[in-house]
């Protein structure tokens, strides 16, 4: 009985000495950390977003009029949160996926964590824009939120491409093809904020409508280009079933 369990450590041992021979020489760290500060760095932008909301000045009786008027605002608040709550399933899906984290992890999440805290200002500017309603302003604010919204697509990609090339940071379970084919989706998406960028400049509206179907698509894809929700369904029950039939011929 000594001799198995001894036999035992040392396989355990021996698996962790190739393991470890497998990984580069460089300083890794478990996701935690790392984790628990993007998703306060991302939860103090949603708080903060209702400061966007200014309390009107009105004379008596005309509370509803101005709070009317102050639609815009509304729209900029719900489209922001919104956004920010996409951010933040998409981040979550990425790091489920991934097992340790070095420098260059870091700074890439950090650039991403830098451009999705700016999105709720430019929602700001093309809210209170339109509620001006100048067309130059107009078209200056479409500019803006295209040139940030593009600039957050451009870290996710930086940060799939991290991934792609540091296989070993990735759980051992994700296939390797994985990340490579997720910076598809943001290419999707700096290709589609320039397009919007530059159709802004003479069709602010047609620009909108590319704004809000981004995050559409950002939230339909959280899990991945090719994690479908039936996908993933699909391959919960191939799991069970192998695990079932596992436990069947063990018994």
């Amino acid at each position: 009985m000594k001799t198995e369990s001894t036999s035992r450590q040392d396989v355990r041992r021996t698996a962790a000495a190739v393991e470890a021979s497998r990984l580069p020489q460089v300083r890794l760290s478990g996701t935690d950390r790392l984790e628990t500060f993007s998703d306060g760095v991302l939860s103090i932008t949603i708080t903060l977003l209702v400061a966007e909301i200014v309390r009107p000045e009105h004379a008596p009786g005309q509370l509803l009029d101005r709070l009317v008027e102050q639609w815009p605002s509304y729209i900029a608040f719900l489209a922001s949160f919104f956004y920010t709550g996409v951010i933040w399933l998409n981040h979550r899906a990425v790091f489920a996926r991934v097992r340790y984290c070095d420098r260059g992890l870091h700074l890439a999440n950090l650039f991403l964590l830098l451009t999705s805290g700016l999105i709720p200002f430019p929602t700001a500017i093309l809210s209170s824009s339109i509620q001006i309603g100048n067309d130059f302003d107009a078209r200056i604010a479409v500019v803006l939120y295209a040139a940030i919204a593009g600039s957050m697509c451009l870290a996710w990609l930086i940060l799939f491409h991290v991934l792609s090339i540091h296989p070993w940071l990735v759980e051992h379970h994700i296939g390797s093809e994985f990340f490579p084919k997720e910076r598809l989706r943001a290419i999707i998406g700096i290709v589609c904020y320039t397009v919007a960028g530059v159709v802004g400049l003479s069709m602010p509206k047609l620009a909108l409508v590319i704004f809000l179907a981004l995050p559409v698509f950002y939230g339909v894809t959280s899990e991945g280009l090719t994690e479908t929700r039936i996908r993933l369904q699909f391959g919960n029950g191939q799991r069970e079933a192998a695990v079932k039939r596992g436990a069947d011929r063990a018994g």
